[in-house]
């Protein structure tokens, strides 16, 4: 039966996934070798097409979970690039969304059995298409919600020190904090438990340990707040 539909044009929906990762020392992001043309060969977001039967979050997650393995972890829509010629294959609109993840947690699935590999976000290749202005779309949105809402269950370990809090404040807002104003905002946040562990690693003497009060974590991130030092 014919409708208005038929008078249309069809377009492809692309899903792509800005995947952020945190070593303890930098940020990271998720890349992947591009295995079909154009472009085969070339660095790339992890990607893929939206199925007939899915809505947008389903398939960025099918999508994340078939080049990846990874699944269950915090993603966040971002934004929808549409220019015209955005990929020389077919004319594709590609909404992107951006993750965090623990590397510890994951990056031995990872390296055994999938070809995803992490780069510093201070050393990020040059990508395919548009993904670049995606990556750097993805990290104002980052760092927009570091000053607004409480980050660290996604990216750090479940036991960490103050100072690789810090060094990830840090490395998302690509400057340097002073350690004494950083303690003292952080501390009357009220969403830190102080272990009674030391991290032995860093010095003789060693660094206590603290996890996150989901409890007060989870209300923050509902509520929000302001984060200024």
């Amino acid at each position: 039966m014919l409708t208005s539909y038929n008078k249309e044009d069809k377009i492809l929906l692309a899903l792509d996934c800005i995947i952020f990762g945190f070593d303890k020392n930098d940020l990271n992001i998720l890349l992947i070798k591009r295995d079909f043309e154009p472009e085969k060969g070339k660095l790339s977001l992890i990607g893929g097409f939206l199925k007939q039967s899915e809505h947008l979050d389903e398939a960025a997650n099918r999508i994340l979970f078939t080049l990846t393995g990874i699944q269950n972890v915090y993603m966040e829509q971002l934004y929808t690039f549409s220019k015209v010629d955005r990929d020389p294959g077919e004319r594709t609109l590609s909404t992107a969304y951006y993750a965090l993840i623990n590397i510890e947690e994951h990056n031995e699935q990872l390296n055994q059995q999938f070809a995803a590999q992490w780069y510093s976000i201070t050393e990020a290749p040059e990508l395919i298409f548009d993904h670049n202005e995606m990556v750097d779309k993805a990290i104002s949105r980052l760092r927009r919600r570091a000053i607004s809402k409480p980050i660290g269950f996604e990216l750090l370990p479940e036991k960490f020190t103050m100072k690789q809090l810090q060094k990830l404040y840090e490395a998302i807002l690509d400057e340097k904090q002073d350690k004494r104003n950083f303690i003292n905002k952080i501390n009357s946040l009220d969403v830190l438990v102080k272990l009674n562990e030391k991290d032995m690693t860093s010095s003789r003497k060693g660094s206590f340990l603290y996890q996150f009060d989901k409890e007060k974590y989870d209300a923050k991130v509902r509520d929000g707040f302001t984060f200024k030092i």
